[in-house]
This record gives structure tokens, C-alpha cells and sequence, in this order.
């Protein structure tokens, strides 16, 4: 007996010490679609934790052996909870336990991660601004051709003669001067010599999401991005390789007023595009082809294009990367500035305002991304763009810009700072211009700190950028009127701008946020200098334009929500914008025609709710969009200067929507998906009144005063894994409608599209 509880005793002593033995264990958490290191993910085994090292990996040194609680989570993936044994039989012979964590990318709208609000990865829910996220869902199922299509499903956004505007932030700048920048994967990507966005250069067919900043943003982006931000990220190749071919064709039926119509062959849009995603060991590889052929419902409007892009990307070590992208698009148009008449002829274009082209644009981006041994990021992005527009009507014009940003980027536990310098010039040559060289530069410095202490988010950041052009020392207005450009033709500028903004967590997915943010925008090349017309109107220079600046302040709250399988947010913002020596085009005083002008200063005051929604519902997967931004747009002294040039007889500004309401829904079961859309502007109650001059503007405006409303629906379905197929009828009403004087948009079409990957 005495034997028998010895051995119990020893057993007991035995196991005693093994449990309390000291263990280190350690091991990698990764993508588990990808198998790619998530770096700075977060460990909890016990009452300990940890983050990974830019190679995913951790360690953590345990007083015993036993059973544990673990808890791994990483921003936009779905947390990992589970419990665990470490045992001493795991532990190998250097005295570590190996424990690996895959995670799954997370399938809730909370969980979307972004980058473009402070330069790195962050929750949307704890964001300090207004920010929405398109996945490339949304792009195939409406069948975008061109982003600018889809970002009309954006509450807020409209998109005028191809300028963005956000908020009511933007009015329409024919060609010129956009006052929201477009980035594509954090590189700018306006024109350089106008500022302008060419939505025809971004490859839809590998867009990874879009993400949309409403509001100032200047700090960190500089002088374009005045009224927000438009991010395009684009995607990497998978661990497994894809292969993917779409076309579409759409036909464009006959207006509501048969009397417009002026075809007998029906117009029509086919695109076809061609897209491979591959790994070749330490090498990721993107290649996109995509084709554009456009025959336009309005007449002797047209627009054929090819472009092709590549992303290559090489992991020399788990520390250092470099990758190159590139993308070329050449092709040939023409179109028209306004209508012949508002009748029989709204779909024919004056003869004189016709514009026919050939263009060819291209860009290289190479970068470096490197992780030091302390964990700091450290990045460098550059750019070379070209552009080659042979235009009729002595508007062709060539410009380069070169692009090169070193960004640093250091987390201390819960802050994460950002600086960097960026360096910008360009040349450009241009008969729009007087046939003159002209030469600009941008050079800046920005840093902004993000803090996350428990349930606050906080947000600042600076930046100081000096903006120069190089110009003629003498502008000429007509073969008699000339004036002399200020400071022999060098125009230069340098401002500070800061921003500040606050998320805190009131509840279980209860978000409030508060933002203040300054903008600023230096006048383009085109804007101060172009000297050309538009349909026979005189658009002429003004070598007096100067910049333009303000702020942006919101208070918004975010809630999340979960009924059933559904799940998503609410978002309501309050918000305001004020502008000092706003740039618009505008009535010329010196001739008439149209000029760039500071037309004082501005106040936009207003509000947005929207609500965005997915899930799983039994067998069915439901997804929802919906936005209404009112506005109140005013000039602060609406003088009589200014009510001279606006067809308003009160105080409001140009082309401005005051009531915006946007539907988007989407129910998939089995292999079959139906989708509707709702989109509805109120009328635009003031333009410039030279377009009075035009035939039929007038009176086309006073006959439609109560805005417009379309709707479309889809449907697709897919018979297999590798095929989808999808038809689409948009503007079902058959509205006629139009986003700017003497130019309609398009009448009832329908489309259908094709999907296949392999």
C-alpha cells in the first residue's frame, strides 16, 4: 500500500513539474486564401499577447504547459478563437511549440479594411472620415465599362462631364481643374497639364475596390484633392492562378420622344476584355487586354480603344519587394460640346462643335516597399506619364509628368506614424495653350499619426507643399487684347495644411467620428492659360487666377447592424464646406466666352444617411446600397457680379444637385442573382447664363424643373463554376435626362454580358 501511494505521490510530483514547466511557442499566422504572412496580426494565448513580424511571424514565452484560450485577429479578417493543448510532448528539442493560424478574410462591411484615410491598413468602422468601399462585385454586376459609372452608385457622388463631384464640393469645369484627385494604388493620376481624370485608363477588369473619401484631404494628398479622394486599388495574383474573359454589347432603344430619334441602325457599346493573374515562385504577375468600341446615340459620336496593363512584383526577401506597373491606352473619337437644337434634334450635335481625336497615353510605375529590422515600413513610388492628344480644332496637346514619393511608416504599439516627401514635375506643349512650353513642379512634405487607444480612434497630420509654373510672360485674349502674366511668367506658391479627426466606440458597432480638415488647390496650366472654344464659344486664359482654399468639418455616427444573416451599417453625417477664392469657370468679362475665375467665397452646408448591407439569408444572399445627401450650396456674397453670370436669380451655386437619393439591391440564390437600381437628382436650378446663348438651352430648362429619376434592373445566372451570364436594362423609364446644358445622357438600352474563367 505504502508502494502504491509513493508512485501516486511521484506521478503527482511529476506531472507537477511538467505542467509547470516554461515553454516558448511560437509559429506564423498567414492568409488562409493567399497563404501570404499577415504582418502585425494579433496573439492573445492566455493572459499574453502579441503581434507578428513582417514575416507573420510571433513568439511567446508561457510559465507552464496546459490548456489555453487563444484568440488570433488581424484587421479585416474573421477573428480565430479556440482553445488549445500544449503539452510537454509538443515541445520539441529546443524547447519551443510550433502553433501556425490561418485566417479567413472577413465577410462583413465592418471588417472591410482601407488604406487610403492614413496610408496604411484600418477597420472602415474606425476610420475618422467619410469613406465608402466599392468591391469588384458591384463593377461586374452593373457591367461598368468606365469606374466613373459605377462611382454613380456612391451617396454623394455625381460624375459631370467626366469631373467628380462630391458633396456638392465641385460644380463643372468643361475639361479642367478637378477639385477631387484620383489615385490609382496611391499614385495620382490626374492629367497633368488640366487636372482632369481619364477614366478610360483604369483596367476595371483587375480593380481589388475603390474607395471613396468625402471631404478635404489635402494633408496627406495635396493640392487636388480639395473635395475628397478616389482611390483605385488594384489586384495581386492569388496562390491560385486565374485566367478570366468577359464581353458585352449593349443597343440603345428609341428615346421617349421618338421625334429625337435619328438612326435607323441602332447604336451600340461592345467591350471585350482578357485578364491572367499568376505566381511564378517569388514573382506575382497581372496582365490585362481590354477592348472598347462605342457608336454613340448621339450622332457622329464615336470612341474606339485598346489598352493594355500589366503589375509585376517581386519578393526578393520576406523584407523587400519591388514591382513595376504599366498601362497603355491609344485609340481614336469624336464627340460634340452641345446639341443643334432641344427638339427633333436634341441627339445631333451643332456642326461647329464637333471635336474629333487621336490619343495615345501610357504610364510606368516602378516602387520598392522595404520592413527594416525594427518593423518600420519604408516605400518608394514613381511614376512616369505621358500623354500625346492630336485633336482637331488646334486643341492637340502633349504633356509628361514625372512622379517620385518616399513614404516612412513606423507602429509603436498603438500608434502608427506616417511621413513622407513627395516630388512632382511635368512639361507640357500644347496649341491649347498658345503653343508654349510650360513647366510645373510640386514638392511637398506630409506627416500624420494615428492612434488607437482602446475605443478611440485620433487621427492628425500636416503637410507642406510649394507649388511653381513655369509660363509665358505675355497671354494674348484676342488678335488685339493682351496682358502682361504676373512675375514675367513664374507663378509660385507655398501652404501648410492640417487635418484632425477623432472615431470613438459608443457601443457594441456604434461609431461616432468627428473631422476637420483643410483643403487647398493650385490653379492648373489649363485653367490659367488655355486659349481655345468650344463649339464656337471663346474659352480664354486668365494669368490672375489664383489658389483657392478651405476646410471641411462633419460629425457623423456609424452603426452596424445584424438581422438574421444580414449584416451592415447605417451611416449618418452632418457636414460643411467652406471655400475662399473658389475656381470656376465661368462668363468671361473681358469677352464673351468662358474663363477660369475666383468667384469668392462659398459655404456648403449638409447632410448624408446611407445604408449598405449583406449576408446569408437560408439559401439566399442578399446585398443592399442605398444613400440621400441633401445640400445647400451658397456663395457667402452673392453680389452682383456673381448673379450676372448665373441663371439663378438667388443665391445658390451652378451645377449643383440639392437632393441626391441612390438604390442599389441585389438578391443571389443558387446559381441565379436578380438586381435593381434607383438613382433620382433634383433639378439643377443654376448654370452659367452665358449657355443661354445656345439654341434651346433655355427653354429646355424651363420646360424640365423637376430633376430626373432612373432605374435599372439585372439578371444573371451561372451554369457552372467557370460561367456567368448576365442581362441588363438600364434607364427603363425611358427618362430624358441630361447632367449639364445641351448634352443628353442616354436613352432606354439593354446590354448582356458574358463571363468566363478558366
Amino acid at each position: 500500500m505504502k508502494k502504491i501511494l509513493l508512485a501516486i505521490l511521484l506521478l503527482n510530483a511529476s506531472l507537477s513539474i511538467a505542467f509547470a514547466q516554461k515553454v516558448t511557442v511560437l509559429g506564423k499566422i498567414t492568409n488562409a486564401t493567399t497563404n501570404e504572412p499577415l504582418i502585425q496580426a494579433t496573439i492573445k494565448i492566455g493572459q499574453k499577447a502579441t503581434v507578428t513580424d513582417i514575416d507573420g511571424q510571433y513568439n511567446l514565452e508561457l510559465d507552464k504547459v496546459g490548456n489555453y484560450n487563444v484568440l488570433v485577429s488581424y484587421i479585416g479578417f474573421e477573428n480565430l478563437s479556440k482553445i488549445i493543448q500544449i503539452t510537454p510532448e509538443g515541445i520539441n528539442e529546443g524547447g519551443n511549440f510550433n502553433l501556425n493560424f490561418a485566417l479567413n478574410e472577413g465577410n462583413t462591411l465592418l471588417q472591410t479594411t482601407t488604406v487610403t484615410a492614413g496610408k496604411y491598413e484600418k477597420a472602415l468602422s474606425e476610420v475618422t472620415v467619410s469613406l465608402d468601399v466599392i468591391k469588384p462585385q458591384l463593377i461586374e454586376n452593373v457591367n461598368t465599362r468606365k469606374v466613373d459609372d459605377v462611382l454613380q452608385k456612391v451617396p454623394g457622388v455625381n460624375i459631370v462631364d467626366g469631373q467628380a463631384n462630391i458633396r456638392g464640393g465641385s460644380g463643372w469645369s468643361y475639361g479642367a481643374g478637378s477639385r477631387v484627385l484620383l489615385l490609382v494604388d496611391d499614385i495620382p493620376a490626374l492629367q497633368p497639364d488640366a487636372g482632369f481624370p481619364n477614366w478610360k485608363d483604369i483596367a476595371v477588369e483587375n480593380i481589388e475596390q475603390i474607395e471613396v473619401v468625402k471631404g478635404a484631404a489635402s494633408a496627406l494628398y495635396g493640392s487636388a484633392a480639395m473635395n475628397g479622394i478616389i482611390n483605385i486599388r488594384t489586384g495581386f495574383a492569388k496562390e491560385k492562378a486565374e485566367t478570366k474573359f468577359s464581353t458585352q454589347s449593349a443597343f440603345y432603344l428609341t428615346p421617349k420622344d421618338e421625334k429625337k430619334k435619328w438612326w435607323d441602325k441602332t447604336p451600340y457599346e461592345a467591350t471585350a476584355s482578357l485578364s491572367h493573374k499568376q505566381k511564378y515562385g517569388k514573382l506575382d504577375f497581372v496582365g490585362t487586354l481590354f477592348y472598347y468600341n462605342f457608336s454613340s446615340y448621339n450622332k457622329g459620336w464615336y470612341d474606339k480603344f485598346g489598352r493594355f496593363t500589366t503589375a509585376m512584383r517581386y519578393r526578393i526577401t520576406d523584407r523587400l519587394s519591388i514591382g513595376v506597373n504599366a498601362n497603355v491606352n491609344t485609340g481614336a473619337g469624336q464627340n460634340y460640346f452641345y446639341w443643334l437644337n432641344e427638339t427633333s434634334s436634341a441627339y445631333i450635335g451643332n456642326a461647329s462643335a464637333y471635336s474629333s481625336s487621336k490619343k495615345t497615353r501610357f504610364t510606368i510605375d516602378p516602387y520598392l516597399s522595404y520592413f527594416d529590422k525594427s518593423g518600420n515600413r519604408h516605400k518608394i513610388l514613381t511614376r512616369f506619364f505621358s500623354i500625346d492628344n492630336q485633336l482637331s480644332n488646334n486643341q492637340s496637346n502633349k504633356s509628361q509628368l514625372y512622379y517620385g514619393e518616399y513614404q516612412f511608416q513606423r507602429q509603436i504599439k498603438h500608434l502608427v506614424f506616417t511621413a513622407g516627401l513627395v516630388g512632382m514635375g511635368s512639361g507640357i506643349n500644347a496649341k491649347l495653350y498658345g503653343d508654349t512650353t510650360y513647366k510645373s513642379f510640386n514638392i511637398a512634405a506630409y506627416a500624420q499619426s494615428d492612434l488607437k487607444f482602446g475605443k478611440l480612434n485620433i487621427s492628425a497630420g500636416v503637410r507642406y507643399e510649394k507649388n511653381t509654373i513655369h509660363g509665358p510672360k505675355v497671354v494674348r485674349y484676342t488678335s488685339t487684347l493682351s496682358e502682361s502674366v504676373p512675375n514675367n511668367g513664374v507663378i509660385e506658391e507655398s501652404k501648410p495644411v492640417f487635418r484632425l479627426g477623432v472615431n470613438y466606440q459608443i457601443a457594441d458597432y456604434t461609431y461616432l467620428r468627428a473631422s476637420w480638415g483643410q483643403g487647398y488647390r493650385f490653379p492648373t496650366v489649363a485653367e490659367m492659360f488655355i486659349s481655345t472654344n468650344a463649339g464656337g464659344i471663346p474659352i480664354i486664359p486668365n494669368p490672375f487666377l489664383t489658389s483657392e482654399s478651405g476646410w471641411t468639418g462633419e460629425v457623423a455616427v456609424k452603426q452596424g447592424f445584424k438581422l438574421g444573416g444580414m449584416q451592415g451599417f447605417v451611416d449618418a453625417a452632418l457636414f460643411q464646406s467652406e471655400y475662399k477664392n473658389m475656381m470656376e469657370f465661368q462668363g468671361s468679362t473681358k469677352t464673351i466666352g468662358f474663363q477660369s475665375q475666383n468667384v469668392g467665397n462659398t459655404i456648403i452646408k449638409g447632410y448624408e444617411v446611407s445604408v449598405a448591407g449583406q449576408g446569408k439569408i437560408g439559401s439566399m444572399t442578399p446585398s443592399v446600397l442605398i444613400g440621400y445627401t441633401y445640400i445647400d450650396p451658397k456663395y457667402k456674397d452673392f453680389t452682383p457680379a456673381v448673379r450676372s453670370n448665373s441663371t439663378a436669380d438667388f443665391n445658390v451655386l451652378k451645377y449643383r444637385f440639392k437632393h441626391n437619393f441612390k438604390f442599389d439591391a441585389e438578391l443571389a440564390f443558387n446559381k441565379f442573382s436578380f438586381g435593381g437600381a434607383v438613382l433620382y437628382n433634383s433639378e439643377m436650378q443654376a448654370v452659367d447664363k452665358i449657355l443661354e446663348i445656345l439654341t434651346g438651352v433655355k427653354a429646355y430648362r424651363a420646360a424640365n424643373q423637376h430633376g430626373f429619376k432612373t432605374v435599372d434592373i439585372r439578371a444573371s445566372v451561372k451554369p457552372s463554376s467557370h460561367l456567368k451570364l448576365t442581362v441588363i436594362g438600364a434607364n427603363l423609364l425611358n427618362e430624358e435626362y441630361s447632367y449639364r446644358p445641351a448634352l443628353l445622357e442616354a436613352p432606354r438600352n439593354i446590354s448582356a454580358r458574358v463571363d468566363w474563367i478558366f
